[in-house]
């Protein structure tokens, strides 16, 4: 059996990983769900505020303030070596729920390394009034990352499926994905 691979991709505070929490209680077969922050948090600490790993400038998006995320060469080999590895679990017929943010042409990577498997690519969106809400309700991310994200993470991705995570729960945008792929 071929594994299927839901790639779920959207700014931070978007939803995604409630999504994927959910769409894992609906699914006939068994889905591991993969999170980009699992592979963050193994590099060392030093680097997650690195020139070298991953940095973060505040700036300015639309006249409000917004922290730009840099990636250096050890963060893009990590983050390289995440999708290899997705790829890797993907060949051993694991279904894999993936919650990612894609920004550039990361997209290709993914189309490239995943194209024997089932593939299905998901935009999970928000307005950017809400994903502020939820960034400072969380406590736990940079405020302004989100502004930043949110112009950026769709660009140039042509979607199997949107789903708006303002308007549907976590659980209704998990059913709209398993009726769709035949989950």
């Amino acid at each position: 059996m071929i594994a299927r691979i839901i790639l779920l991709n959207g700014a931070g505070s978007a939803g995604k990983s409630s999504i994927a929490k959910a769409l894992q209680t609906l699914t006939e077969a068994p889905f591991l769900h993969v999170q980009m922050d699992t592979f963050l948090d193994m590099m060392p600490e030093p680097l997650q505020t690195h020139p070298d790993g991953i940095s973060y400038e505040e700036g300015e998006t639309d006249d409000q303030s917004s922290v730009a995320v840099k990636v250096g060469p050890v963060g893009a080999r990590l983050l390289r070596g995440m999708r290899h590895a997705i790829a890797a679990m993907a060949g051993q017929g694991n279904n894999l729920i993936v919650d990612d943010v894609l920004c550039d042409s990361e997209i290709l990577d993914y189309q490239e390394l995943l194209s024997a498997f089932d593939l299905h690519v998901v935009g999970v969106s928000a307005p950017l009034h809400v994903l502020e809400q939820r960034e400072a309700a969380r406590g736990d991310r940079l405020i302004g990352l989100a502004r930043w994200q949110f112009d950026r993470v769709h660009r140039g991705i042509d979607y199997d499926l949107v789903v708006d995570s303002n308007v549907l729960s976590p659980f209704e945008c998990a059913r709209r994905i398993k009726d769709k792929f035949g989950l």
